[in-house]
C-alpha cells in the first residue's frame, strides 16, 4: 500500500496512486474543506481508504442523508428477489390504506421510480414525524398526489424510504431497518446505521454548512422554490418552520430512528462495504444480489423530466441509474447520492464498489453539483479496469 500524503492520509493499493492524487486536489483546491473520506473497494478487496480535512478520521461517523435510499432499496431489491415482494403488483394491495385519492392503481415498481406523486403533505412534516417512517406513512396513505399517480416522476426526497417500509412492513411485519441490521448491516459489520445506538454517538461528528460567497448566496435566492410548490412540499419548505437540511442531520431523533429516506450514518468505509456485498463476494459471503435482480433495479424504465429536481433519466428502481451522470460507468451501474456531496454505489463492470462522504454541505448540495465525485469515481473505476 503507499504511503500517506499531506492532504489525504490512508491508503491505496499498487495501481490507485491516482486516486490518492484525486482525493488530494479535492482536498486542496476547494474552498473550505469538505472534510471528507473516500473508500473503493474492488472484487470485495479495500484498494483506497482515505480521508482528509481538519480532525477528519478513517471512523468517524457522519450524517449520510440520500445515501441512506441506497441501503433501505437494497432491502427492497432482497425481498423481490426472495420472491416476498412483487413489483407489478398494486401497494394498495399490500397496503389498503394507501389507496385512498386515486393512487389505488400505483404499483410497487411505479413507487420505486418515484411516480407515485405523493412527494409530500399538505401543511408539510414535523421534524419529529420526518424522523419517524411510520408517522410519515401515517399521514402518506390519505394524502392526494401532486400528480398523477404512474404519469411521470419526481423525487421523493424525504418520504420514498417511508412509502416503500410501509410496504415491507405490511408484508413482513418487520420494518426495513430492522431487516437490514439483520440481513446486510450486521452479517458484513458494516459502519453504516439505521438508526445510530447511543454508545457510538461519540464517534459521530455533526454535519456542517457551508457559507456562500455573495454570489452563491444570491444564485441560491433566485433558485430558491416556493413553499407550496411541488419542489417546495417535496423539500418539506412547506412545513413551518421549513427543514433545514443541516439541522435536520445533526437532530439526534432522526439519528436515532434512522427514517429510511434520510437518516442513515455512516462512514465511507460502511458505504463501498454495502455496495460491494451486493454485487460481490465478500468474506467468503456470495454476494446479496443476483445478476437478474441488479439489472431489474439499476436500469432506467421510465424516462423523462423530473419534476422536482429537473434531471433526465435519474431513477432505476429505487437506486439512482448511473451511468448516464458518468459515462464511464456501466449500465447496471446502482447507488445513490447523498445532500452533502456524498455518494456510494456500485458498478458491477467495473467491480467497483465506491464510497465517498463528506461532512460539509456543497453549495448548492447534492452530488450532482459537486464534480469531485466524477473526478475521483472515474479514476478509481480506470484504475481497477487496469490493474485488477
Amino acid at each position: 500500500m503507499a504511503r500517506d500524503d499531506d492532504r489525504a492520509h490512508g491508503t491505496v493499493a499498487e495501481g490507485f496512486e491516482g486516486v490518492r492524487e484525486a482525493f488530494a486536489k479535492v482536498l486542496g483546491e476547494a474552498r473550505v474543506s469538505p472534510e471528507a473520506q473516500l473508500v473503493v473497494q474492488v472484487g470485495g478487496r479495500r484498494v483506497v481508504d482515505l480521508w482528509g480535512g481538519p480532525g477528519t478520521a478513517p471512523d468517524r461517523l457522519t450524517s449520510l442523508h440520500s445515501i441512506t435510499k441506497g441501503a433501505a432499496h437494497l432491502v427492497v431489491a432482497l425481498l423481490v428477489q426472495d420472491g416476498v415482494l412483487d413489483l407489478d403488483r398494486e401497494v394498495a394491495s399490500y397496503w389498503p390504506e394507501f389507496g385512498a385519492e386515486g393512487k389505488d392503481r400505483l404499483t410497487l415498481r411505479e413507487l420505486l421510480a418515484h411516480r407515485s406523486g405523493v412527494v409530500g403533505v399538505d401543511g408539510g412534516f414535523s421534524t419529529a414525524e420526518l424522523a419517524d417512517d411510520r408517522l410519515m406513512a401515517e399521514r402518506l396513505a390519505g394524502q392526494r398526489p401532486f400528480w398523477e399517480p404512474g404519469t411521470a416522476y419526481g423525487y421523493h426526497a424525504f418520504v420514498i424510504g417511508a412509502l416503500t417500509g410501509e410496504v415491507v412492513r405490511r408484508v413482513t411485519g418487520r420494518s426495513i431497518q430492522e431487516i437490514y441490521e439483520e440481513r446486510i448491516r450486521a452479517p458484513f459489520g458494516l459502519d453504516f446505521h439505521l438508526g445510530l445506538p447511543e454508545e457510538l454517538e461519540a464517534r459521530r461528528a455533526d454535519v456542517l454548512p457551508m457559507l456562500p460567497t455573495p454570489e452563491e448566496a444570491a444564485r441560491l435566492a433566485a433558485d430558491a422554490a416556493a413553499p407550496d410548490s411541488v419542489r417546495g412540499v417535496a423539500f418539506n419548505q412547506n412545513a413551518t418552520p421549513p427543514t433545514d437540511l443541516v439541522a435536520f442531520g445533526n437532530t439526534r431523533a432522526v439519528l436515532a430512528l434512522g427514517p429510511t429516506s434520510s437518516g442513515g450514518v455512516g462512514t465511507a468505509r460502511g458505504v463501498a462495504g454495502m455496495y460491494a456485498a451486493a454485487f460481490s463476494a465478500v468474506d467468503g459471503r456470495a454476494p446479496l444480489l443476483k445478476p437478474k435482480t441488479i439489472s431489474e433495479f439499476a436500469r432506467v424504465r421510465y424516462r423523462g423530466t423530473d419534476l422536482i429536481t429537473g434531471n433526465e433519466n435519474v431513477f432505476g428502481l429505487g437506486f439512482e441509474a448511473l451511468d448516464g451522470r458518468y459515462p464511464f460507468l456501466g449500465p447496471n451501474a446502482f447507488g445513490h447520492s447523498g445532500a452533502t456531496g456524498s455518494l456510494g454505489f456500485a458498478d458491477p463492470d467495473s467491480g467497483v464498489a465506491y464510497g465517498y462522504t463528506r461532512r460539509r454541505f456543497g453549495i448548492p448540495s447534492g452530488s450532482e453539483t459537486d464534480p469531485e465525485n466524477h473526478r475521483l469515481a472515474e479514476a478509481a473505476v480506470r484504475a481497477a479496469t487496469r490493474h485488477c
